[in-house]
């Protein structure tokens, strides 16, 4: 506890689960049981709550209609942070952190105008390009003006440091352990039957998925993996849950749908491939003890957060052979795939299945998923924090364009 707490505002773009978001009400819980008063903004439709319950404050800023593209989208939630946090009024922050580019651009155009001082900027990953020249402009300035960086993976920081020629501090995600577990709570023992009977699961093998249907997820390699796995296990089902995003994954979707059909295969409760969408936040434990195992061959991410929450439930984990995830996991932590061939993929699925195998990857991962803590994550933003923290008092409400 600190004899004078911080007081922290938190931005983070979305109230739906996606990982960043996921991150940042973790982070936000971590430094309120440290003693910090911390406030996560983010934007959202009136009425629509954020997705979890926070230690923190929560302040749902209203997003101004806008038209159907994503420089429109990105604009509009980016002046509502700007109107948020420009309203008479408000307290005061120590410290502003955004977890992502809307919320960063946001404090840049609020620190030109002499609104706030410094800000942080979590950078979980860089993307090649949004398709659209401005909202690419946008999170690039969102980066090369932050007074701080931040990056969740080793080798996330050289990358930043070539591309933008700046220096990110790595602070890793954690793992909520009272949360994810191999045995369910007693206030729990239902939950994992009855979110079994409602997604159709049978006898399994169940293969989990999380994120949506994404090319940066490999979703399609993924299915193409899993079509060949039914020749030989025709009981095996795979479980793609999430999918919450402000970007169009409308065409590749299209490519996930022709592979199923040509497949023969159906989605749906009960179906080969189950397609659970986003759940209730309280489900997330029982969806990890449903599964054989997690498949996480995404092409591009900053850490991969499902991973370590598998692990800690004690679930094995097939992972693509690349960093960020060679950045934290050992030769045996898990078992590794070449992304791009789905026939390697294929190998990892039946190898998984020998008894030997998923003990061996049972026994290595739950140790591991201990080393990521959450109140050391928030006690390294804290230190950070400290060397920027100063009183910022927003006076006006300034415009941005």
């Amino acid at each position: 506890m600190r004899a004078n707490p911080l007081r922290i505002a938190l931005l983070t773009h979305s109230t739906n689960p996606r990982g960043g978001v996921v991150h940042c009400l973790e982070l936000a819980d971590a430094l309120c049981a440290q003693g910090h008063a911390v406030t996560v903004h983010a934007p959202g439709v009136p009425g629509q709550p954020l997705f979890r319950s926070s230690r923190a404050a929560v302040r749902i800023l209203p997003v101004p209609a806008s038209g159907p593209g994503l420089r429109e989208v990105v604009q509009a939630r980016i002046h509502s942070f700007v109107q948020g946090l420009s309203e008479a009024g408000r307290p005061d922050f120590d410290v502003f952190h955004a977890h992502d580019g809307i919320g960063a651009n946001a404090l840049l155009a609020l620190r030109r105008q002499g609104q706030v001082g410094a800000y942080v900027r979590t950078v979980h990953h860089v993307d090649a390009g949004f398709g659209d020249p401005v909202v690419d402009a946008w999170e690039e300035q969102s980066i090369r003006q932050a007074d701080r960086l931040v990056c969740v993976s080793e080798s996330w920081a050289p990358k930043l440091r070539e591309r933008f020629q700046r220096e990110a501090q790595v602070i890793h995600n954690g793992v909520d352990l009272r949360r994810f577990s191999p045995v369910p709570r007693a206030s729990d023992a239902d939950r994992d039957l009855n979110l079994a009977r409602r997604l159709g699961l049978g006898t399994g093998p169940v293969y989990l998925m999380v994120g949506g249907i994404e090319a940066r997820k490999n979703t399609v390699g993924a299915l193409q993996a899993f079509v060949q796995l039914r020749a030989r296990v025709p009981q095996a089902q795979l479980l793609i849950a999430g999918g919450a995003s402000l970007l169009d994954h409308g065409l590749y979707r299209q490519r996930f749908e022709r592979v199923l059909a040509q497949a023969g295969l159906q989605a749906g409760p009960g179906q080969p491939v189950v397609l659970s969408g986003v759940l209730a936040d309280a489900d997330m434990p029982a969806l990890y003890r449903l599964a054989t195992a997690l498949l996480f061959p995404s092409l591009l991410e900053g850490f991969g957060l499902a991973i370590v929450e598998a692990m800690a439930s004690g679930v094995p984990v097939i992972v693509s052979q690349q960093e960020p995830f060679t950045d934290f996991l050992g030769p045996d932590d898990a078992l590794w795939v070449d992304p791009y061939s789905p026939p390697s993929m294929t190998e990892a699925l039946l190898q998984v299945l020998f008894q030997g195998t998923a003990q061996a990857l049972r026994e290595r991962g739950l140790p591991l998923a201990r080393r990521f803590d959450w109140a050391a994550a928030a006690r390294a933003h804290i230190a950070l924090y400290a060397a920027l923290a100063q009183p910022c008092r927003l006076l006006s409400q300034p415009s941005f364009c």
